[in-house]
């Protein structure tokens, strides 16, 4: 009998072990599912976003040639992930307003004058909206805005001062009214349209007024790359103003560049 009782004993225990280890197994499983699982979800959107980004800089590169005559027209193929691709603008703030105005010389009169120049009025801009994160390419630049509001450059627009006092304005209009959904391959295309060129000699002073979603990086790009200082910046309306004088005068030229854009 006491042989029976002790193999008695060795069998409970094991069932008891078993039974703590089989728990073990099971919570840890559980932590996995509650902690790994959104832990990867999050990993795999940051690719994603990521992948995004890098996407929109080849796609700057491709639309600038554009822009700056280099090409009749450019495609370029994008991959989704779930998330919407659209040439936005006249609605609210999915557009950007660039303003201008100039103290130039008047070699006539042989005096200053004011040149109160509006361009690129409601611009539009090709943009991508996943998660939390939007992209956009607008006016040459790439651009990213995340949930808490804050926004910065990714890739710089092609705004150019060089050595022999010339400062080079682009103008890149986008028009177009295409948005898709879904994941999967796109492809942008952009034709060109109109180009002109404006120009303005023996400039002293410059006032640029930019509205857009994107308005913070794009006052740190001016501020930081051509010397520009903010002498207005209002976050309620998205708005910022930047200023500089020139010793001596610039010549400033704006290259005004349509596009067609289509999202297939």
């Amino acid at each position: 009998m006491k042989g029976n009782f002790t193999r008695s004993e060795v069998a409970v225990s094991e069932m008891v072990d078993y039974s703590i280890i089989l728990s073990i197994i099971l919570l840890a499983t559980g932590i996995i599912i509650v902690a790994g699982v959104p832990m990867l979800e999050h990993m795999q959107d940051t690719q994603h976003t990521e992948n995004i980004r890098q996407s929109f800089e080849v796609l700057a590169l491709n639309m600038n040639k554009v822009v700056f005559g280099n090409a009749p027209s450019q495609s370029v193929e994008l991959k989704m992930y779930g998330g919407s691709l659209a040439v936005r603008g006249y609605s609210g703030n999915s557009h950007i307003d660039i303003n201008m105005s100039m103290d130039v010389w008047n070699t006539s009169t042989g005096s200053i004058e004011s040149v109160e120049q509006s361009y690129g009025k409601e611009m539009k801009k090709i943009e991508n909206d996943f998660r939390d994160t939007t992209i956009a390419y607008e006016n040459t630049g790439v651009w990213a805005r995340y949930s808490s509001g804050e926004s910065i450059m990714v890739s710089a627009p092609r705004f150019t001062y060089t050595k022999n006092d010339v400062l080079v304005i682009p103008d890149g209009s986008i028009t177009g009214t295409d948005f898709i959904s879904g994941s999967g391959l796109v492809r942008v295309t952009a034709d060109a349209g109109s180009r002109s060129i404006e120009t303005y000699q023996n400039v002293s002073h410059i006032n640029i007024s930019i509205n857009s979603v994107y308005y913070e990086a794009w006052g740190r790009y001016l501020e930081e790359s051509l010397g520009m200082q903010i002498v207005d910046f209002n976050a309620s309306n998205s708005t910022f103003t930047a200023s500089k004088d020139y010793n001596p005068n610039i010549d400033v030229y704006i290259v005004n560049a349509a596009m067609d854009v289509r999202i297939d």
